[in-house]
């Protein structure tokens, strides 16, 4: 009897003391970072790693606030992510740890003893203090700047994982990034209402939606919406054949013209609008005006037709992100974590053929994802009239 007692208090001995051990010496800690700008669905990353670590345990997450600037700033803007803190933020827009596009370690902005600034790559430094910081794993959430950092870091010697995060969905190495599918869906209950006004007035309604580089929420948009003309930045416009279509409309006695724009299309022999920005720290050449100088365009060919512009902005990365959104994201926070737990990093999650997986970062940042002229969506368009003004 005493036998019995003895192995049932060494037993219990045993387990309490190996939980002290886990939770007090083993305990790994994984930080998360959301850089670039925001959108629908980061939050469900974050909750989705954070749920992970706890159904798995031994492991705590940690936020830096702003992409790396909280773990760069003095005092540290570091936080601890329970999941209590996450419960329920998959269904919120934004991103609770904040996010930036200033601050990048590759090009950080330093102020000289003159007061002028430069620039210098600090990524051995960050590299360094996330590790003597006790961090055994990072997980970067980002667009193709974010990810082009985390290769860096990851060559410095940083266990880092990437999470792809962009609505322009210009990620060669995944179908569809989170966020994507709201914007487009937010373009298209916008463009809607936007084509009831056209009829009714008589107008050419032009509507400026993201899309620096790539066409991807312009062309959705104009294909759920039934646009007349979609202009993206893969296909230089010639304003004679965007008149062109316009005037065939009104002579066939449809009344109205529907425009979807991306934001980084271009005429011919043009170039991209936009200005550098003026924060320091900042690189990001901030694109827009394509939607009024088109109006101006139009205006100056002598058409006879009221033109309005309406540029969407920041409202296609606000708000709820749908339910595809937040199933993508979260399924792609669990694979991050996944990554983790297999030591198998350098890697960032990618969707593809219907599936979660990845590949090297390196890969996914080699090329972006721009539409052809023989893309499907291209095509379909085309086939149901839409003109893309070549």
């Amino acid at each position: 009897m005493r036998y019995l007692a003895f192995l049932f208090v060494n037993a219990v001995f045993y387990s309490l003391a190996a939980k002290i051990k886990q939770t007090f010496q083993f305990m790994k800690k994984i930080l998360l970072a959301t850089g670039g700008g925001d959108c629908p669905g980061l939050n469900a990353v974050i909750r989705a790693i954070v749920k992970s670590a706890k159904k798995h345990g031994g492991y705590e997450v940690y936020g830096s606030i702003e992409a790396f600037n909280g773990v760069l700033s003095d005092p540290l803007q570091i936080v601890k992510l329970t999941p209590k803190k996450v419960a329920g933020i998959h269904v919120r827009g934004g991103t609770i740890i904040k996010t930036t596009n200033k601050g990048n370690p590759l090009t950080y902005p330093t102020q000289l003893p003159d007061g002028t600034w430069t620039t210098r790559n600090i990524c051995a430094d960050l590299t360094k203090k996330i590790q003597d910081l006790g961090f055994d794993a990072v997980v970067n959430i980002g667009g193709d700047g974010s990810q082009k950092i985390s290769q860096v870091l990851f060559e410095q010697g940083l266990n880092i994982i990437g999470v792809p995060k962009t609505i322009d969905n210009d990620l060669s190495a995944t179908d569809l990034t989170f966020g994507f599918s709201t914007a487009v869906q937010i373009a298209t209950d916008s463009f809607d209402k936007l084509v009831t006004t056209a009829e009714s007035h008589h107008r050419v309604m032009l509507m400026e939606v993201m899309g620096r580089d790539a066409g991807w929420i312009a062309l959705h948009t104009a294909i759920a919406g039934g646009a007349e003309i979609c202009l993206i930045p893969e296909i230089q416009y010639d304003i004679k054949k965007v008149v062109q279509k316009i005037n065939k409309r009104y002579e066939k006695g449809k009344g109205f013209v529907n425009i979807v724009i991306a934001e980084g299309a271009m005429p011919l022999d043009g170039k991209a609008f936009g200005v550098k920005s003026k924060d320091i720290g900042d690189e990001h050449v901030k694109l827009g005006g394509i939607a009024n100088f088109l109006k101006h365009q139009i205006e100056e060919s002598g058409c006879s037709a009221q033109v309005r512009t309406t540029v969407l902005g920041h409202i296609q990365r606000g708000g709820t992100p749908i339910a595809f959104d937040r199933i993508l994201a979260t399924a792609m926070g669990v694979k991050a974590f996944e990554l983790i737990e297999t030591n198998d990093f350098g890697k960032m999650v990618t969707f593809r053929n219907n599936g979660i997986s990845c590949v090297d970062i390196k890969e996914a940042i080699k090329a972006p994802k721009l539409l052809s002229l023989d893309h499907y969506l291209v095509r379909t368009a085309k086939s149901i009239g839409v003109s893309f003004g070549d």
